[in-house]
């Protein structure tokens, strides 16, 4: 079995549309019969920002080349999984702080990345990563849309080779049904499903 790293950010949890849709997206995955999902809800962690005494600790342990403390245990998990699912709903152009805050957790060099001549280089064991988003009005394609984008890069940077975005846009805009976008999305997700 492929473990896949569920990286939940639906700040509003079950009543997240993000959610919905990326249960949705999970499901699939479940039917195949050849995941074991392992679900990392950020809204439950004690997730620290790189205030100044934190980020000296970390620089301090990595000089020592202690990748054993507990602070690196995010960026292990990462690293580790088969795949990556990440849920986060557009939020201020992109997604919520607490991903962020996630991210640089996960940005350890001996872990996650390594460095040579060239410069850094993903280490992560995945192969796929997944984003899941919904947005409010329409920015796909948009330069102002910088969440997907950013993931993207994220997953170069990891070395995690390819990359898809399942998203539902429009949804505040009163044009057509939520529940039909998202059904809409969910049925681009069943087709990544079957690749992932």
């Amino acid at each position: 079995m492929e473990k896949v790293l569920f990286v939940n950010c639906c700040i509003r949890r079950d009543a997240s549309r993000t959610k919905k849709l990326a249960d949705l997206f999970l499901k699939e995955l479940e039917k195949k019969g050849t995941y074991e999902i392992e679900e990392l809800c950020l809204m439950d962690e004690a997730l620290i920002n790189m205030t100044e005494g934190y980020f000296h600790q970390r620089d301090a342990l990595l000089a020592n080349k202690d990748f054993s403390h507990p602070r690196f245990h995010y960026a292990h998990a990462f690293a580790k999984a088969d795949k990556i699912v990440v849920a986060a709903p557009f939020w201020d152009l992109s997604f919520p702080a607490l991903l962020k805050t996630y991210i640089e957790n996960l940005c350890v060099e001996g872990i996650t990345f390594g460095c040579n001549e060239q410069g850094c280089v993903g280490t992560c064991k995945a192969n796929h990563m997944v984003y899941v988003t919904t947005r409010g009005g329409f920015y796909q394609g948009s330069p102002m849309e910088m969440g997907s984008r950013y993931m993207e890069a994220m997953s170069q940077f990891f070395g995690i080779e390819k990359y898809d975005c399942i998203f539902a846009e429009g949804l505040d805009m009163g044009l057509r049904p939520v529940e039909v976008i998202i059904e809409e999305a969910a049925e681009k997700g069943k087709e990544i499903a079957i690749a992932f």
